[in-house]
């Protein structure tokens, strides 16, 4: 009798027989909320050059994510950001397909579950599974599979692993091993090795505290609340330079539910930009005192301080900001001060020249503010550097001639780039005849300020943003 039974393949030992098509579905996996908040901040940040801090409190509001899930989505969203580019590296190494050809959707998940595999505490397993979960929910079984392989792969090594595996030779290339290390562009670290004097341990230190989430930082708005006043209402420690400023925790929650800030006596202010604003105010200047000036006045920050303090001295500011939308936010938070804002080009804004004090905090790349705004890294070039500095020296060269003899200018940028700070300073004093002062004394108790005359701050150093601030004086 003939057997008409086929056969059955044979299968690899402890494999699985395939699906039958009338075979239940699997359920879905519940997405965590807090790690679909991270992975969709992370995608309006790719898809329409969306700032991470503005897009996440965002969604934490509309899909009411509190506490602990928002502390999470918090640490995701800004961790994956600032660290994309050594994710990058790693993620190229255990694909078997290039990153340029992965969907753009599939790689902000692969970020964002190699970061949590590599810098966070979560174990391995739900790193792996949460995102996989996520992409199966929206893409399907195939891509699933493909992140679950990769993040697979990912987990075998820890961070300083993969980092003794692809970084260059710390002996050869010091600058690219750190920039590797720390999750930085090559050419920024470059530039704060630059501004340093170090490609060792001092540069090393540098990137680390800009790869570092900070602490919030808050302003008291003077003659409204006392620093200690502020601490004390909000739970801080009183800055350890600024007289006004405040010092919260990281993941303290949003600062702007505090109810000094709700009410205008505080405002969320890095102590570095406090102390640049301050050193404006305190060469001294001979006769009158009461006209000052900020030429680049959005988004009314260090407008607020110093009009706050003119306004106790019975003088007025006058604050300058070409965007529209941005002058009316310096009009919002100064509303109830002795200032006078003005929508116009600071290269040219219209006023009568005369001022005591001018303040000009440039436009710059941020380079300095790189740990408070995680993906602008990754979106600056060095082309920006020379698109910026025609405008820098532009504008300070402005507030020279509007400035009266013998009044101060200060210079002010968030950026260590050299090309940003010495370089525009060089070349306006070279061309308008004004006197670089010395600005270290008018940074009272803060230390480690270097040569001067000009003063660089550092996240290592000072725990503010790297700010740089110049004084001259006009003649």
């Amino acid at each position: 009798m003939n057997d008409h039974r086929r056969r059955r393949p044979s299968r690899p030992n402890g494999s699985r027989p395939p699906k039958r098509k009338d075979s239940p579905a699997r359920p879905p996996a519940e997405v965590d909320p807090a790690r679909q908040v991270a992975l969709d901040v992370l995608r309006a940040v790719r898809e329409r050059d969306a700032y991470a801090n503005l897009a996440l409190p965002q969604l934490l509001g509309q899909r009411k994510v509190t506490g602990r899930d928002a502390a999470l989505a918090t640490e995701l969203t800004y961790g994956t950001s600032r660290a994309a580019g050594l994710l990058d590296e790693i993620l190229a190494a255990c694909s078997n397909r290039p990153l340029s050809d992965v969907e753009p959707t599939l790689l902000d998940a692969l970020r964002l579950g190699a970061y949590q595999l590599l810098r966070t505490r979560i174990p391995s397993h739900a790193a792996v599974a949460s995102t996989v979960d996520m992409v199966r929910a929206e893409a399907g079984s195939r891509p699933a599979g493909f992140v679950n392989a990769v993040l697979r792969r990912v987990g075998e090594r820890d961070e300083a692993g993969w980092i003794a595996e692809l970084a260059p030779d710390p002996a050869a290339d010091p600058v690219g091993h750190l920039a590797l290390r720390h999750s930085h562009p090559r050419w920024i670290a470059q530039a704060f090795a630059d501004a340093l004097g170090s490609t060792g341990d001092e540069l090393a230190a540098a990137l680390a505290a800009d790869d570092a989430r900070p602490a919030v930082h808050l302003v008291a708005r003077p003659g409204e609340i006392s620093a200690d006043e502020l601490a004390a209402i909000t739970g801080g420690d009183p800055a350890p330079y600024s007289p006004y400023g405040v010092h919260l925790e990281a993941g303290a929650g949003d600062p702007g539910d505090l109810e000094p800030v709700r009410e205008g006596f505080a405002a969320v202010q890095d102590e570095g930009s406090q102390l640049a604003a301050l050193a404006v105010t305190r060469p001294d200047v001979a006769g009158s005192d009461l006209r000052w000036l900020d030429l680049c006045a959005g988004p009314g920050g260090k407008a607020n301080l110093l009009g706050a303090l003119v306004t106790l001295d019975g003088g007025v500011l006058d604050a300058v900001e070409q965007a529209p939308h941005r002058a009316e936010l310096v009009r919002g938070i100064t509303r109830d001060l002795s200032v006078r804002v003005h929508v116009a080009d600071g290269r040219d804004p219209g006023l009568e020249p005369g001022y005591d004090r001018v303040l000009v905090d440039a436009p710059c790349t941020g380079l300095g503010a790189l740990r408070r705004r995680p993906e602008a890294r990754w979106r600056r070039s060095p082309d920006d550097v020379g698109d910026l500095g025609k405008l820098q020296r532009e504008l300070l060269l402005a507030a020279v001639s509007l400035a009266r003899p013998g009044g101060v200018v200060g210079y002010v940028v968030c950026s260590p780039h050299l090309a940003e700070t010495e370089g525009v300073v060089s070349d306006v004093v070279r061309r308008s005849g004004a006197t670089q002062l010395d600005a270290r004394p008018h940074f009272p108790d803060v230390p480690h300020l270097g040569d001067g005359p000009g003063v660089q701050l550092w996240p290592h150093l000072h725990g503010t943003d790297a700010m740089y601030c110049a004084l001259l004086r006009a003649a």
